[in-house]
C-alpha cells in the first residue's frame, strides 16, 4: 500500500488523477492493473454504489468497479481542473 499521499479511495466523483504507484500484493489488484489501472494511467472518479462501496472509475474509456479495499493500493496524483 502507498505509504503516504491520497490513493484512489480518496477520490470523490467528479475528480480526476493520474496513477502515480501500485501495490501489486494482492491478485486482485493485479487484475484491475491487466485492466489499465497501471502507473501514469489517467482516471476518473465516475461514482460509488450505495454504502461507498465498490468505486466507480474510468479508465482508457472504459468503466471499471474497484472495491475500496483495492482501490487504497493505487498511489494517485490529482489532476486540477485548467483555467479559462
Amino acid at each position: 500500500m502507498p505509504t503516504a499521499g491520497l490513493t484512489l479511495a480518496d477520490l470523490a466523483p467528479g475528480m480526476q488523477a493520474t496513477i502515480t504507484t501500485v501495490d501489486p500484493a494482492d491478485p486482485g489488484v493485479v487484475r484491475l492493473m491487466v485492466l489499465g489501472l497501471v502507473e501514469g494511467a489517467s482516471i476518473a472518479f465516475r461514482n460509488t454504489a450505495i454504502g461507498g462501496d465498490p468505486l466507480e472509475v474510468s479508465v482508457h474509456g472504459a468503466s471499471i468497479s474497484v472495491r475500496r479495499e483495492q482501490a487504497q493500493s493505487f498511489g494517485i496524483s490529482l489532476v486540477l481542473p485548467r483555467e479559462h
